[in-house]
């Protein structure tokens, strides 16, 4: 920073006014773009919690797939264990072992019939993850269009201004190296309090540019006089005279 103690009052004031004035077509480049930027943010965030969604899903009907092949290679076993018993039914000694092994099939049917259940289930559970699968995909791609069209949008907005904002930005850190801290800090503090960004005004109609409140004759005059630095007494806003806020010109 700049020795900010080497400019007079009238110095900073100027530099103010010159920063206020710089800022406040700034903030018209910013009008211009609007809720571009925010929107074009919240959409990208939106859209990449989408995509884990859809991976998500995706995963859940891999994994449901899995369960149906492990259910399918269960049916297997058991139809090789029904075939093997049947086979061993055919060499019994005695009424006790084929009541044994006919258990055994019965248990294995048993097995076959819950496993096809199952896949029954599962597969009723993919279908409806399918549609909400496609959902999801519409979605996205809804929303990758919109995206799509916001961001030209910024991107034209930003290219016919960039030129302009960049030179803007410029000037603007020339001006604050001619303001002390503690001052700076007060104009940005007051800005980010108001709408309009208007942190510097000048009298008007021996009133306050910024809340139009009344300024007496005395105040006005210290205001002219340029020795001190003087705010609103309303709505802190620092106090130029006309003749100084018109003074400097931005370009």
């Amino acid at each position: 920073m700049a020795n900010v103690k080497d400019y007079s009052v009238e110095e900073k004031l100027s530099s103010l006014v010159a920063l206020q004035k710089i800022e406040s077509k700034i903030d018209e480049i910013q009008i211009l773009k609007g809720e571009l930027p925010m929107e074009v943010s919240d959409l990208e965030d939106e859209i990449q919690g989408l995509h884990a969604r859809q991976v998500r899903i995706e995963e859940e009907i891999n994994g449901i797939q899995e369960f149906i092949n492990q259910k399918k290679n269960a049916i297997k076993e058991a139809e090789a264990l029904i075939k093997k018993y049947e086979k061993q039914s055919e060499n019994v000694k005695n009424s006790r072992e084929f009541e044994a092994i006919n258990k055994e099939i019965e248990m294995q049917q048993l097995e076959i019939k819950l496993a096809e259940k199952h896949i029954r289930d599962a597969n009723e559970e993919i279908a409806e993850k399918v549609v909400v699968l496609d959902k999801a995909k519409k979605n996205i791609a809804t929303k990758e269009g919109v995206l799509g069209t916001k961001k030209g949008e910024l991107e034209k907005i930003i290219a016919t201004n960039e030129k302009e904002e960049k030179a803007y930005n410029k000037q603007a850190s020339e001006a604050r190296e001619k303001v002390e801290e503690r001052l700076l800090h007060s104009y940005d503090r007051i800005r980010k309090n108001y709408r309009n960004g208007l942190g510097v005004v000048a009298v008007e109609r021996d009133a306050c540019g910024g809340c139009f409140n009344a300024i007496p004759p005395q105040r006005q005059s210290e205001i002219r006089q340029r020795k001190k630095i003087i705010v609103c007494e309303n709505c802190g806003r620092i106090l130029v005279d006309r003749d100084l806020f018109d003074s400097v010109d931005v370009k």
